[in-house]
Parts: C-alpha cells; structure tokens; sequence
C-alpha cells in the first residue's frame, strides 16, 4: 500500500485523501464511463448510525427495555425505506447492484452507529476500522460479490494524526480480511462540529458477481435449510440499547462480564466478523441460495428479506450457543426475548439457506475449519418464528 497523501487546502475544512494503490492486476477494474442508476438499489436506514435522543418516556428500572426506549425505532426506519422505495423501485437489497457486461458491480454503504460513543469510552481505536469496513463488505458478499474496493470517510473537529492512524489501520486491517483494496477516502476537520476527541465513520464498498452467479434467493424453496455463522459478539448494532442497559446496570466498561473472563468494555468493542472469504468458499461448493447478513432488525427483519413471497423461517431455538454478552444485556435490561431478537444478531451474524444436499457438505466437512451451525429450515406462510 502507497503512503497516503494528505492535502490541505486554504480556506477549506475538508482534507482530501488518495491512496496510489499497486492494484492486483485480478482485482482491478477500470471504469471510465458515465454510469447510469443501479438497477437494483441498496437502501436501508442503520437504525443505530445516529445518536438519537433518548425517549421522554424511558422504561423506569422495573421495566423492560426496548430499542425505542433508548431512541431507536426500528418501524421508524421500515417507514422510511418503504416510502424511498416508491421513489426509487427495487430498493431493499443489502446491496445495490449495477450491470457492466456479463457482471454486476455490487455496492454497499455504512457506518459503526454508536459502537462510537464506546470506542471514545474505552479508548479501543484500533479495531473500529474493521467494524466499518466488514458492515459494507457483508453487506454485498450476500450477493456473492468478491468485494473490489472500499473507501472511507473519517469525520472530526480537530484533527489528532496519531488517534486517525490508529482507526486507518484497522480499516487497512479490514480491508485485508476481506482481499480487496482501501482505495482512497476523506477526512473532513470540521472545527467545532464534533466534541473534543471524538470522529464520526462511514465507507464505501464496491465487489463484483457474474451475472449468473448471483445468489438472490428466487429458487428458495420449503425445507431448505438455515445455516448460520457465528458472531463474534454484538458487532455493530444495538449500541443505542446496550449503552442505555449499561448506564442502568450501574456497571462500568472496565468492569468483568459476568462469567467471563474479560471486561465488559472487551466484549461489546470485538470486532465485527469479516464473513466474505468464509462465505465466497461456500458458495463455491454449490447449493446457496440466498444470503442475509444479520445486523439492525436482527433474524426478525432481515432472514425474510431473502425470501420469495410467501416464504418464512422456523429458527431452532437451543440450536447454537449464545455468546454471553448478550445474556448479560438482556438480563441488565430486562429484556423480552422478541426485542432481542429483533435488535441483537444473538450470537449469529450471517445467515445461509441453502439446499439440504449442500446442507451436509457445509456442515460436516467444515471447509476451512470454520464453525457452521444448522439453525432452522424454511416453511411455507412468512415471517420468523421459533421453536
């Protein structure tokens, strides 16, 4: 990777930022063309990518807490999509996917959310980079895209260089994980838009499919079988709730998760998993026929979101182990097991349905030695439910 060229320009609160990269000649694709509107658009509202404020009617201590009491409401964003979609039709993908040639390029966008106000709190700035890059990078491999390329923005009100390197190089880090290229990105210093020490985050991902080898999930049918992968904690959604159930459990972020041998601070700020390699090798196997990446909306809105109508999931309750973090945030805050569900990916961050046939190879000859876990089936009739 070239150095990065950093330039300042008079008058100006934004500072541009290129990278020179030494491209693999397999994964550079040159487009000098003027590109016309996706042909299947991405939109989705990250229903913790913003500080929202909290809820002047809260849940007191003796109640049950929910996502929209701590300032996020879920049906709010599903509103807001379905009115952007009678604008713009197709939309609702976790991907937005543009033909060139026998391809398609595939694009995502998105955040950490307020996984930020943790990062500041614990000072873990080294791994914040990897969050962002792998919410973009699941997002368009659940098409079977190889992602190509990605770019970031780093937002804050003064720039401090040795705290930004620190969050380049996890999303360096990142971008590694997932073998495609930090193309370039921005970094706006915005004096006195941002509270002293604290940025804000977004990127940009760009991967490719063949035409005829997307997966879509229009061949899904009754009986096919959900296969999922484990997360590696809460990732990067949910921080609205979980800050509001740790200001309530009267603990701090250095103190032990219970039953844990680790802080509370190192459970919740584990870096997203990076799924695209585990889940491009078992595409290769054959059989996959629609992908779901688990984030806001948790199993409950996003498994359907690769269904054919009139399509669900039964999801096998005690059908893989649920990490402990979550038991400790749905204990603290009192919380009911369909909001869980519905805000917290649980203990799995990506979801496969697949063929029964493919099935067995996925599960049993543990390609690349990654855990995988069958966690439900597909059922007539629509929606998730439980057993």
């Amino acid at each position: 990777m070239a150095a990065m060229r950093i330039s300042i320009a008079t008058n100006t609160e934004l500072t541009s930022r290129f990278f020179a990269s030494k491209l693999n000649p397999t994964n550079n694709v040159l487009l000098n063309c003027k590109l016309p509107f996706l042909s299947m658009a991405s939109r989705r509202v990250s229903v913790n990518s913003c500080v929202l404020s909290m809820s002047g009617s809260g849940s007191s201590t003796s109640e049950g807490l929910t996502y929209k009491d701590a300032g996020v409401d879920i049906d709010a964003g599903s509103e807001l999509v379905r009115r952007i979609a009678k604008m713009a039709p197709g939309i609702g993908g976790f991907g937005g996917l543009f033909p060139l040639g026998d391809s398609y390029l595939v694009a995502g966008t998105d955040g950490v959310g307020t996984k930020l106000e943790l990062a500041f709190e614990t000072g873990i700035h080294d791994t914040i980079g990897i969050d962002l890059v792998a919410m973009s990078v699941n997002d368009i491999v659940t098409s079977g895209a190889k992602p190509l390329f990605f770019l970031d923005y780093f937002a804050t009100s003064h720039l401090e260089v040795d705290l930004a390197e620190k969050v380049i190089k996890g999303i360096v880090d990142g971008c590694q994980q997932s073998d495609c290229v930090l193309l370039g990105g921005e970094t706006a210093e915005m004096p006195d838009f941002y509270a002293a020490g604290e940025y804000d985050l977004s990127g940009f991902a760009v991967g490719i499919v063949k035409k005829d080898s997307v997966v879509d999930g229009k061949n899904i049918v009754p009986g096919d079988v959900l296969i999922g992968l484990p997360s590696s904690g809460v990732h990067s959604n949910g921080f609205s709730l979980v800050r509001r159930v740790l200001a309530q459990s009267g603990l701090s972020l250095k103190d032990q998760l219970p039953s844990e041998n680790t802080t509370l601070g190192e459970a919740l700020m584990a870096p997203t998993v990076i799924y695209v390699k585990q889940v491009l090798d078992i595409i290769s196997t054959g059989g996959v026929k629609g992908i779901a990446h688990i984030t806001g909306g948790g199993f409950t809105d996003n498994i359907p979101r690769v269904f054919p109508k009139g399509l669900g999931a039964v999801i096998y309750e005690d059908s893989w182990k649920v990490p402990a973090v979550f038991k400790w945030i749905q204990q603290a805050g009192r919380i009911e097991d369909s909001e869980m569900r519905r805000t917290f990916n649980m203990g799995i961050g990506m979801v496969l349905v697949v063929s029964k046939e493919t099935s067995h190879t996925i599960l049993e000859g543990g390609r690349g030695g990654y855990e995988a876990y069958h966690i439900g089936e597909v059922v007539n009739g629509e929606g998730v439910s439980y057993s």
